[in-house]
């Protein structure tokens, strides 16, 4: 067995990934629903995988895919399944663009708590405009809402550390709880943030959350580089795919880091059967499900332009670089111009994986691609989007992770229980709060 081993990720969205999946035959149809959930959580942590993962936005557009538009707020759902998993990690997204960072750090380092040490913060900035009017805000440009993500990462590591590991005694003899003397402030002062903490809980198991990012652009890669335990990328082809995960590799060292500090998991969505005809047919059965409506709304979110007023059959036009994800725009223009796709071709894609990579094949095909993926240098794991659940996770899970590990790619068991022993992570030391003890007189 090879001693490197290969990270899985399941992004959950209960209608499927697919912008239809929740219309295929047997298909769960809500994200609304906590068994639903649960029964997929029951399925990852039997698959052995890393982590579940949701995502979060924060306005609502009927037009959009469902499970975008109707959904649980994440670290409450994560708090939910924190109850019925024994090592599967939790992870969710958070804005840092509309959020707090003492609120996040609290909820994120409770999740922790409660999980025993399996929470995982996706640190996002908020692309859509939208949010905005949710919460009386503008919303800023992207260079400025890399630069408050920046600050705001800080404050939130620096709160996880204003607590050292033994400053909670609760000496019965003594009557003595906590050594105050071990509890920090903070007392951050920046251009954005004012927060003077300590955080009203304990140390965190894993002394800080894991943290996910999945920004493409140059402050989100160097972003990622300097915070960054986990990157969620967006990928098309595997030489770009290999460029683009070397260069971020290559960042690492200026931060102090080693390569294998962060792992790179790509997003895929497999679309599995017993042949390749039948995995053929599996999706062109989603695929008949799109609508114009459904599709042109997707595909406008992911460029951050109107696409409705460009003709279907023509080609892809030229667009500049959106304000909103850099990522998922430059990958699929890149690849509309590889392949000379038109508009429709494009849209399509868009709605069988939201942009992101389709595998259609047996389970040895897309075995076979991952392996190829995870030993050229071109990924540490991946993030599987199943297209509906739970019949394409449970296909995933019953055919593709065995392959694997027969394979030597993917561990047979859990070698620990907390997040960090899955990715291979040491336990930070605590270095991001070095202010006064929250006791002292200031």
């Amino acid at each position: 067995m090879s001693d490197r081993q290969m990270h899985l990720g399941v992004f959950v969205l209960g209608t499927g990934n697919h912008v239809a999946g929740w219309r295929y035959p047997g298909a769960a149809d809500s994200f609304q629903s906590l068994p639903v959930i649960q029964a997929i959580a029951r399925t990852a942590e039997r698959g052995l995988f890393d982590l579940l993962f949701l995502g979060d936005g924060l306005s609502a557009d009927p037009n959009a895919h469902p499970s975008f538009t109707v959904r649980f707020e994440p670290v409450t759902m994560l708090a939910a399944l924190a109850a019925t998993t024994t090592h599967l990690g939790l992870g969710a997204t958070s804005s840092t663009t509309y959020g707090e960072p003492y609120t996040v750090a609290r909820a994120f380092a409770s999740l922790d708590h409660l999980s025993g040490g399996r929470a995982a913060w996706n640190a996002v900035t908020t692309s859509g405009a939208g949010a905005a009017a949710n919460f009386g805000r503008r919303h800023p440009p992207h260079a400025e809402r890399y630069k408050v993500a920046e600050e705001f990462i800080d404050v939130v590591r620096g709160l996880w550390d204003c607590w050292e590991d033994d400053a909670i005694l609760a000496d019965r003899e003594t009557g003595r709880y906590i050594d105050a003397a071990k509890v920090h402030r903070l007392d951050h002062k920046g251009p954005y943030f004012e927060v003077a903490g300590p955080l009203n809980i304990g140390r965190a198991p894993q002394g800080q959350p894991v943290i996910i990012q999945a920004g493409a652009s140059e402050p989100g890669q160097e972003m990622a580089a300097r915070s960054a335990d986990l990157v969620f990328s967006v990928v098309q082809d595997l030489d770009e795919a290999r460029a683009a995960y070397a260069a971020l590799k290559a960042r690492l060292p200026r931060y102090g880091r080693r390569p294998e500090a962060l792992s790179v998991l790509p997003g895929v969505m497999p679309v599995l059967g017993a042949t390749r005809a039948e995995a053929r047919a599996k999706l062109d059965v989603l695929q008949g499900f799109v609508t114009d409506s459904n599709s042109l709304s997707m595909l406008s979110n992911r460029l951050g332009t109107d696409m409705s007023a460009y003709p279907l059959d023509g080609p892809v036009p030229d667009l500049p670089l959106p304000d909103t994800s850099h990522g998922f725009a430059r990958t699929m223009l890149a690849k509309a111009r590889r392949e000379s796709m038109t508009l429709r071709d494009l849209y399509n894609l868009t709605a069988a994986a939201r942009g992101h990579w389709v595998l259609c094949g047996t389970p040895a095909d897309v075995a076979d691609t991952l392996e190829e993926w995870f030993t050229t240098g071109a990924a540490d794991g991946f993030n599987i989007l199943p297209p509906y659940f739970p019949g394409a996770f449970d296909d995933f899970v019953d055919a593709v992770v065995p392959e694997l590990q027969r394979r030597g790619l993917f561990r047979r068991r859990y070698q620990g229980r907390m997040l960090r022993d899955h990715l291979g992570l040491l336990r930070p030391e605590r270095r991001f709060c070095r202010g006064q003890a929250a006791g002292s007189p200031a």
